[in-house]
């Protein structure tokens, strides 16, 4: 893989002789994967560094610009980029009494900007029954037993973070969940289903009669009788009856959000989902909430939903809603998602040839030559469209429907699990970009045993083709879609290189989690690093994303140099600060 270029070589020189003695010196960065030493930074006065207090310059290590040119120190002055270059070049510029920092070897590069996730969500399934950081069915009811027991009042046992490869054909069952006599209502991690117990079903009137929903599907036990698994759509006939999280629950859990990203180095994000959906609440109030008293520090575009159970006429309404947000200087809502399809795991990714052992060629969830008016429409009224396309078909309904649309509203396309072949250059030619998740790129439960015996071998390797994407000149961003995955950058610019499960993730025991997959779609980290900051700040219309004067000092410290790594421990990078305009917002 080509990792080690121009850029690898120039850093390793920088690490020789460019240590200075200076006002601040030691490592910013504890043994703890997430924490950083927090009294390493301080001035004789004792206040931590602001950018909008004194010069601040940053030496010692090597400095990716995302703009192609490589540095040896930045300059900054009132929360901006002052400036770049050759050491001697910017510490002459620097006025008397400024502030150092000696990076010691480490990597300085512009903070990351999530180009797609869901951090209100999150926020509230951290601050719930979270089972994202465990794995297998008696790991995830020994977290909910803890929880029900811990909350004793909740009449709703809510939370999330499942995942299909831990119950065999990829689903779990309600009397699993039997045990607790309240409703059970919990999330999959990827948030195209819910698992719930035969209470919740009770209360939802949900029984053998119940007719699947338009948009989604009822599993079913071979009797008909509801197994506890909702699919889609269904996930609402549940998802809408437990209490509804207070304004100050979804403030908690934005703000809660944002502490969380600061300490992996990501400052600006587009929120995936602005609206209702899928029992959840519309997000839109929390941030212009948030936005306007300053509690929102990040640089946020929110993408309002598409709700694809009505059409045009709704157009007229999101134009109110992206002026509700007008003139705020931390939050927009310039964008509009429109989800096209689901998951393959469950079957709803649009395909264009059936599944192979199921039959049946998923969803469109809005009919293919509507989409085209809808598109062309928004476009029209300059909004940004912001599609998520798994299956091939999909991809293709999303790339036709954005044929002819104007490049200058940054249109992208997320997830793009699987691409055809000839649809690939289409990107490129039509200016739309193309939005990686990266981290699902790889080996594991979901992937070997229920995704590739129902996608066949051809379609099987048509699949995360990163490396085809760039070859022909596709523009790309990147995001984690925050809680379906793990939020932190670093980890997924690992599985890019590597196409390899990161050895601290959760899947890292599976058998085949080592073994690369389909390691010629493998991107160069130089190209990663990129898109994770210029490129997914280029998609939000961010100042922020690349070291050069004028920008904002939005800014990250590593605790190494991943460049100078072994491929193959990139993964173990870690954030030792992170500043916003200037300002140390995290270490």
């Amino acid at each position: 893989m080509p990792l080690r270029g121009r850029y690898t070589a120039m850093s390793r020189l920088f690490h020789l002789g460019l240590r200075r003695k200076s006002v601040l010196r030691g490592s910013f960065w504890s043994s703890g994967p997430h924490r950083a030493a927090g009294s390493a930074m301080h001035r004789a006065g004792g206040t931590g560094i602001k950018g909008t207090m004194s010069d601040t310059l940053f030496r010692g290590g090597p400095v990716f610009t995302a703009t192609g040119s490589p540095a040896e120190a930045v300059l900054v002055r009132d929360g901006r980029i002052a400036a770049v270059g050759a050491e001697a070049d910017v510490v002459r510029q620097a006025r008397p009494g400024h502030d150092t920092v000696d990076l010691a070897g480490r990597l300085l590069a512009p903070s990351f900007t999530d180009a797609h996730m869901h951090p209100v969500q999150a926020g509230l399934e951290r601050a719930r029954c979270d089972l994202s950081e465990v794995y297998g069915l008696q790991e995830y009811l020994d977290r909910v037993a803890a929880y029900a027991a811990a909350h004793p009042r909740r009449r709703w046992i809510e939370g999330g973070g499942w995942d299909m490869s831990a119950f065999p054909g990829g689903l779990p069952h309600r009397s699993q969940l039997d045990f607790l006599d309240r409703p059970v209502y919990l999330i999959q991690r990827d948030h195209h289903a819910a698992w719930v117990n035969s209470r919740a079903l009770e209360l939802a009137g949900i029984d053998r009669d119940t007719p699947d929903p338009p948009d989604g599907r009822i599993e079913r036990d071979p009797d008909g009788t509801p197994s506890g698994v909702l699919h889609e759509g269904a996930m609402d006939l549940v998802g809408l009856l437990p209490p509804r999280p207070t304004e100050e629950d979804l403030r908690a859990a934005l703000l809660d959000a944002q502490a969380h990203l600061f300490s992996l180095g990501i400052t600006g994000w587009q929120d995936a989902i602005v609206g209702a959906y899928a029992g959840s609440d519309d997000q839109l109030p929390v941030y212009l909430s948030a936005a306007s008293s300053g509690a929102l520090r990040a640089r946020v575009v929110g993408a309002l939903w598409w709700d694809r159970n009505r059409g045009a006429e709704q157009i007229e309404e999101l134009l109110d809603r992206r002026e509700r947000a007008a003139g705020l200087e931390r939050f927009a809502a310039t964008a509009v998602k429109i989800m096209q399809d689901g998951i393959v795991e469950n079957f709803t990714a649009g395909v264009i040839e059936p599944y192979h052992r199921c039959g049946g060629t998923g969803l469109s969830y809005v009919d293919p030559v509507e989409l085209r008016s809808h598109v062309a429409a928004l476009d029209a009224h300059g909004f940004q469209v912001h599609v998520h396309a798994i299956g091939e078909r999909a991809v293709r309904e999303a790339l036709d429907a954005l044929t002819g649309t104007d490049p200058a509203n940054r249109h992208h396309i997320a997830h793009l699990q699987i691409i055809e072949p000839s649809d690939v250059p289409r990107f490129a030619e039509l200016g739309v970009t193309a939005n990686l998740q990266p981290l699902w790129a790889t080996h594991h439960a979901q992937m070997d045993e229920l995704t590739l015996p129902f996608l066949g071998e051809e379609r099987s390797r048509w699949q995360y083709p990163f490396a085809d994407l760039v070859r022909h000149g596709t523009r790309l961003c990147a995001g984690s879609d925050w809680p379906v995955s793990n939020a932190d950058p670093l980890q997924a610019m690992h599985v890019a290189v590597n196409r390899t499960e990161p050895p601290g993730s959760v899947h890292a025991s599976y058998p085949t989690a080592g073994k690369p997959f389909l390691p010629e779609q493998a991107i160069d980290l130089t190209t990663v690093f990129t898109a994770y900051t210029a490129g997914s700040a280029w998609i939000n219309r961010s100042p922020a994303g690349r070291i050069e004067p004028g920008r904002p000092a939005d800014l990250v410290v590593l605790d190494r140099d991943p460049f100078a790594l072994d491929p193959a421990d990139i993964w173990t990078t870690r954030v030792a600060m992170t500043f916003l305009d200037g300002e140390c917002v995290y270490g």
